[in-house]
């Protein structure tokens, strides 16, 4: 049975056109891991209800979260959070959820992030957690969005990149910045082997994304020489 808590929302950020990341006061200490999830409820005055998951994006804190939503115009969930919700809301929220597609903080070993669109979420969270606990750890991050207007976390994103603390590669799939050395395409198999870390190396390698996306890059990683066993998916959607 699941157990709802009663959060406030502190912080609103929009990140897309689409997407906004909410930060939520914790009524007690919670110690999420990067990676994980938690399930969002909604009470119409009707005693109607629903619960959507959506990702942890920073769990730097205890008596705090973020959570980042995309909208579906068909979501029962999702508009309202990303449309409606306002700074001093309450929010019901599950403890965290999934343990598969977590990394350990402070783990020392190579870490390959693969995000498609809405799947940077949880691979930011690793991103945050890392720079404070293992910031030695070496991580690669490989972004794939449809566009510049579409990407999550953009300064950011611009940091890591301006001040070397990572390996990041943007692959804009529909509109490429007017500056961008790419033009704008899907990543495809060879591309995606020259982007990611050495297998020799032996990284985790987390994917997370559309199903087909999530679907073709973990094949392509196995066929480029990864252990399968150290590759570990989430993915949503079509």
């Amino acid at each position: 049975m699941t157990t709802w808590h009663l959060t406030t929302v502190t912080a609103v950020v929009d990140l897309t056109p689409t997407a906004r990341a909410l930060r939520l006061a914790l009524p007690e200490a919670v110690h999420a891991l990067p990676g994980q999830h938690v399930d969002i409820r909604l009470t119409a005055e009707d005693g109607y209800s629903t619960a959507r998951a959506y990702s942890l994006s920073d769990v730097r804190e205890t008596r705090s979260i973020e959570v980042t939503v995309e909208r579906l115009e068909d979501g029962e969930v999702s508009p309202y959070l990303v449309d409606m919700v306002e700074v001093g809301d309450p929010l019901e929220i599950s403890d965290p959820h999934g343990y598969w597609f977590t990394w350990p903080s402070g783990d020392d070993r190579p870490v390959q992030l693969v995000g498609g669109g809405s799947g940077i979420a949880p691979l930011m969270s690793m991103i945050r957690s890392r720079e404070v606990e293992a910031p030695q750890t070496p991580f690669s991050l490989v972004y794939s969005v449809r566009s510049p207007e579409r990407v999550y976390y953009r300064d950011e994103i611009r940091q890591l990149i301006a001040h070397r603390r990572m390996d990041v590669h943007l692959i804009h799939t529909r509109v490429a910045p007017d500056d961008a050395t790419r033009p704008a395409g899907r990543v495809a198999a060879d591309e995606l082997a020259a982007l990611t870390m050495d297998p020799a190396t032996s990284p985790t390698v987390f994917i997370c994304g559309p199903n087909r996306f999530v679907e073709n890059c973990a094949q392509w990683m196995v066929e480029a020489g990864h252990d399968r066993t150290r590759i570990r998916t989430e993915r949503f959607g079509e």
